[in-house]
């Protein structure tokens, strides 16, 4: 499957996680979070350092999600994102995509050998969604 085919599968559910969301308006795991709520998708923050982001409750692990999610965008530096792939895994999501910056050749290769459909390119939920910073 190409990368483009990727994205256009990830982007087919309904419900994503957003491992490394921020309450920091500046950071981009905020911006994530953002990106998905302006596009009408429901988008559950995960922090362990968090209760609440953008008027939403914040989850500290995959595992304490109140429902299933279809993806998760990862936004965090590439050792955490290494430890993320086995939860995602675990917990049954099938689509995992790496923000920039949040990749690493381990995290690929361990996403794809557990058969996950993994995004870690370089591609940009925010290009993709096209993010719009608010007023």
């Amino acid at each position: 499957m190409t990368i483009s085919e990727r994205i256009d599968e990830f982007l087919k559910g309904k419900a994503f996680g957003v491992v490394g969301a921020s309450r920091d308006r500046e950071k981009y795991g905020n911006k994530i979070l953002r990106c998905y709520l302006q596009n009408g998708l429901t988008a559950y923050p995960i922090n362990p350092k968090e209760t609440e982001i953008e008027g939403q409750p914040c989850f500290p692990d995959i595992a304490s999600l109140p429902q299933p999610v279809h993806g998760i965008s990862i936004i965090t530096p590439p050792p955490v994102t290494e430890a993320i792939i086995p939860q995602a895994h675990e917990a049954g999501i099938q689509h995992v995509w790496m923000q920039p910056g949040a990749e690493s050749a381990k995290a690929i290769s361990t996403g794809e050998e557990l058969g996950l459909s993994v995004i870690g390119d370089g591609s940009c939920l925010l290009v993709v969604l096209g993010y719009r910073e608010e007023e």
